[in-house]
């Protein structure tokens, strides 16, 4: 449970500033009314929305200001990417499709994009799956791959969805990268970068497999796929630092408390908030 001192996030610390996703939405000529805020954090408001049995998740990603710095145009380009990427992955059964434009008040918001809701949970910390879950998270990934896509945000359990199927399920490509869009393909280097973001994602779903399923982790250790590329340890060589600034500071504004780790925070998003341990059915 987060201290009772900490206080919410100040509006520049948040995609829509003070105000929450709204109440209701109007996707592919039907209004859905909110049912539960799943994260709300500086990049985007995701929540959960019904029309009778019918259930959509909207993600609303940055609008607020910042100063005199306008975010839209970053909203409009990060759900321009993810509702791409979903219309790529449109024939793979645990990835969600895509939906319509999200309407709020007869206006369509170029910032947000929907998508099907998939029934089950955010992976739990250390929770066993069953045997063919990481297999088919690994054949996943390589059609991805296949396609020109890296997800890149693999390294994050949250967006790993155990299916009530007890299938894994991906969902929040909006940091994903495309290889074979028009405007990247012939980007200097574009294919050095799409490599190493193939084999990073490659990377964190054997830490995830270390953590989750340790008896074919054995196997991943064999074939080294557990080795730390030289890219990732780079990486966090600089976002290691920030990261901490970052804790520090929220810290310092009341918004956590503690080490200043985010599961402090008032609002917690879905994938971290406290449950009991979960285990495949």
């Amino acid at each position: 449970m987060p201290a009772l001192s900490v206080r919410p996030r100040p509006a520049i610390f948040r995609a829509l500033g003070t105000a929450d996703p709204p109440a209701t939405v109007e996707v592919d000529g039907k209004t859905y009314h909110r049912d539960e805020i799943f994260k709300h954090d500086s990049w985007a408001a995701t929540a959960l929305y019904s029309n009778g049995r019918r259930r959509i998740v909207c993600k609303f990603n940055r609008m607020q200001p910042v100063g005199w710095f306008a975010t839209e145009w970053i909203g409009r380009r990060l759900a321009a990417r993810e509702r791409a990427a979903l219309e790529r992955l449109a024939d793979l059964s645990n990835v969600p499709n895509a939906l319509g434009d999200v309407r709020v008040d007869g206006r369509i918001w170029r910032t947000a994009v929907a998508r099907a809701h998939v029934a089950g949970h955010p992976l739990g910390k250390g929770e066993r799956v069953g045997p063919a879950f990481f297999p088919t998270l690994e054949a996943t990934l390589a059609t991805m791959h296949d396609r020109g896509l890296a997800y890149v945000d693999l390294h994050k359990r949250e967006n790993i969805i155990v299916g009530d199927d007890g299938r894994p399920h991906l969902i929040d490509f909006q940091i994903g990268f495309d290889a074979a869009h028009r405007r990247v393909r012939h980007w200097p280097g574009a294919a050095w970068l799409f490599t190493i973001l193939c084999r990073s994602d490659l990377y964190h779903l054997a830490k995830h497999l270390a953590k989750h399923d340790p008896a074919r982790d054995c196997e991943a250790a064999r074939a080294g796929k557990r080795q730390r590329p030289w890219w990732i340890r780079a990486h966090r060589f600089a976002a290691v630092p920030l990261r901490e600034a970052r804790r520090r500071l929220l810290k310092a504004l009341g918004v956590r408390s503690g080490a200043g780790r985010v599961e402090s925070e008032l609002f917690v998003e879905d994938g971290l908030r406290a449950v009991p341990a979960r285990r495949a059915a």
